[in-house]
């Protein structure tokens, strides 16, 4: 595996080719759409055309072919000019990866195609209001009638259920309800008999919304089940480090978004003499934070590197610890942000407040910064668990 901290040509061109579609919607058109409670579909669709949404699937299923590294290069130029596409982490980094992985022939050639093009999207459901950090309390059960599966248990803070075709269900049988968690994952259609969801009412600017979700014993095909029902716990994993790494890029941009306006506003606002971007209580904050999210975009870059070289361990540490480095330096870019723009840092006009509660993401999910530091603390230095 060669490193190299010149991006291929390749690479540049996706870059650029993200940056020209992205800045052609740009923040005003997300936030429109968000305050409006519409979903951003002309956005999707159009990075569905340019293979945007599938770059990192398997050409012979309508993919680009290429990796992570590709995808969370996808979502930090998109978050970076203020379209982060939330849906793009389960549709197309999670549940992308997975069936790509583990599902059978018939399964890829079913789904991978439109999760590629983004003409199918898929939504993903792990969280349980009981089983949070903790997913082995996961009680979502599946039991077996014939043929089929029947599928019992609630989800909550699903994201974009309501504009999905289907949903990945993390699960588990009837045969190990209880002791550590052996995921049984099923794809559900949304119009599933027994499927219903209702919004949570979250104070954060975005065009997806989050849902608790209700599978009363929904009744499924034998073909619903992705992998093997007795699945390690590599199955699942196999799209939460994706998450993870998507995750990390949707801060970065984030931040990058905060810190560029930030710098275009003090540049020209003069209150004495100069403009306040002179003064060193301005720029060094925002100049630190610059190096804090260029230091974040390395760790997510050996991530993404590490998982498409098949390094399963050394990338989960390393996006686990991007996740953390994304998700710290964003808050502290927007929050840097709104306070170099004074009172016009918390206007509509300038757009930055909108991440002000949107950027706390990055510390809470997919999974919390404590849970980071818990994780590097046993697995990178070997101490004592704590729970």
């Amino acid at each position: 595996m060669t490193v190299s901290f010149i991006e291929s040509e390749e690479r540049q061109a996706l870059r650029e080719a993200v940056v020209g579609m992205a800045s052609k919607f740009g923040q005003d058109y997300f936030l429109e759409k968000a305050r409006a409670g519409q979903h951003t579909d002309e956005l999707w669709a159009e990075a569905g055309k340019l293979g945007l949404l599938g770059v990192n699937m398997p050409e012979e299923y309508g993919g680009g072919g290429a990796g992570m590294y590709e995808l969370s290069l996808v979502m930090e130029e998109m978050a970076a000019n203020g379209c982060p596409l939330l849906m793009m982490v389960v549709s197309s980094a999670i549940n992308g990866t997975i069936i790509s992985k583990y599902g059978t022939e018939a399964q890829k050639k079913r789904w991978v195609p439109g999760l590629a093009d983004g003409s199918f999207t898929m939504a993903f459901a792990i969280t349980e209001p009981d089983a949070g950090s903790n997913s082995h309390r996961i009680t979502t059960t599946a039991r077996r009638d014939g043929g089929d599966w029947i599928l019992s248990g609630q989800k909550v803070f699903i994201s974009g259920i309501d504009q999905a075709d289907a949903v990945l269900v993390v699960g588990r049988t009837e045969d190990h309800k209880t002791g550590n968690l052996k995921p049984a994952l099923f794809v559900v259609p949304t119009d599933a008999p027994g499927l219903s969801w209702t919004k949570i009412e979250m104070e954060i600017i975005s065009p997806e919304s989050q849902f608790q979700v209700f599978l009363d014993e929904v009744r499924l095909p034998a073909d619903a089940l992705v992998g093997s029902e007795d699945a390690a716990i590599a199955q699942l994993f196999a799209g939460l480090n994706p998450e993870r790494i998507i995750g990390a890029a949707m801060a970065v941009g984030t931040g990058r978004l905060a810190i560029r306006i930030a710098t275009e506003y003090v540049k020209t606002r003069q209150v004495w003499k100069v403009p306040v971007g002179a003064h060193q209580g301005i720029s060094h904050p925002l100049a630190q934070i610059h190096i804090e999210l260029e230091l974040a975009k390395l760790m997510m870059q050996k991530a993404a590197t590490l998982y498409d070289a098949g390094d399963d361990f050394g990338a989960a540490e390393a996006a686990n610890m991007a996740k953390y480095a994304a998700g710290e330096a964003s808050v502290r870019a927007v929050d840097q942000a709104v306070q170099s723009l004074g009172g016009n840092g918390l206007t509509k006009e300038y757009g930055i407040a909108a991440a002000v509660t949107a950027s706390r993401l990055g510390r809470i999910a997919p999974v919390s910064r404590e849970m980071v530091l818990n994780f590097v603390a046993q697995t990178s230095l070997g101490l004592p668990r704590s729970y």
